[in-house]
Formats: structure tokens, C-alpha cells, sequence
């Protein structure tokens, strides 16, 4: 049996928020990644690494939506901290009929951006498929995954 709890239950098992007032104010990075898979009606609108809409450039407004959403993250998810992030950074890449989405964000605090990190890269990833969805509906997001964080108690970064 592990002898980790889940953090957001107080000794009750009730929800309850996270107190942080005790721990140590650090810099602290998060990492998150979101993949969505393009079928080729999509792939064969891409022009310069790009798709560009009615609405404006695909990745570039997904990336407007990801940085919106990260820093809303705390007024979304109800157990977390609103935090006002230091910088948050999207950045798209192509990998065949994959689009990479990886989104840091960083703030100097007493509590992590992991959350803000995957909001940011889960939007960015809903943004590309709403504003491509009129050309297929097979458009699928593949995963959500934090990738690296590092300042806190624990480090982590996946292998």
C-alpha cells in the first residue's frame, strides 16, 4: 500500500483546498503536452507549417487561447490556487500528422503551474479542433500529459 493521499481530502474525506501557507516560496516550471492527430482533409489545408481560417491562423489563436486559459486555470478547476503566472510559453510543431503542443509556464510561488500548464495545453489543443472541425470531425486529441516540473517538494520529468 502506498503511503501517498490524495491532497485536496482533509482528514474527513471531505474536498477541501490545499493549505500552502507553511510551504517554501520557490521558482517553480511545469510542462505539459497535448497531441492532436490531423486527418488529411485537415493535413491539406497546412501551408507553411500552418492553417489559416476565416477566424485567423489556427496555431497562432490556439496559442492565444492556451495562454488565456492557463492563467483562468484557478477559476476553472475548483481546488486550485489562482495564480498569477509569471510567463507562459506555447509552442506548435508538426510530427507527421501529429501536432505537438507543449506549454511552460513558471511563477516564483508556494504552489506549482502543473495544472496551469495542462489547461494551457489542453485549450491550445481544443482551439485547433474547433477551428478546423468544418473541414473533418475525425480530428482527435490523443493525450494530455505533464511532461516536467521542477521546483517544490518534488521534481519530475518524463523519461
Amino acid at each position: 500500500m502506498s503511503d501517498k493521499v490524495l491532497s485536496h481530502l482533509d482528514d474527513n474525506g471531505k474536498a477541501t483546498m490545499v493549505d500552502v501557507s507553511e510551504k517554501q516560496v520557490t521558482q517553480r516550471t511545469a510542462t505539459a503536452r497535448s497531441i492532436v492527430i490531423l486527418p488529411n482533409e485537415v493535413l491539406s489545408q497546412l501551408v507553411d507549417g500552418d492553417i489559416q481560417t476565416k477566424k485567423g491562423s489556427v496555431f497562432q489563436v490556439a496559442i492565444i487561447a492556451g495562454i488565456m486559459a492557463a492563467k483562468k486555470t484557478g477559476e476553472l478547476i475548483p481546488l486550485c490556487h489562482p495564480l498569477a503566472l509569471e510567463n507562459c510559453n506555447i509552442n506548435i510543431s508538426l510530427d507527421n500528422d501529429e501536432v505537438i503542443i507543449d506549454c511552460t509556464a513558471s511563477i516564483t510561488a508556494k504552489t506549482g503551474v502543473e495544472m496551469e500548464a495542462l489547461v494551457g495545453a489542453s485549450l491550445a489543443a481544443l482551439t485547433i479542433y474547433d477551428m478546423c472541425k468544418a473541414l473533418s470531425h475525425d480530428i482527435v486529441i490523443k493525450e494530455t500529459r505533464l511532461i516536467k516540473k521542477t521546483g517544490g517538494k518534488h521534481d519530475f520529468e518524463r523519461a
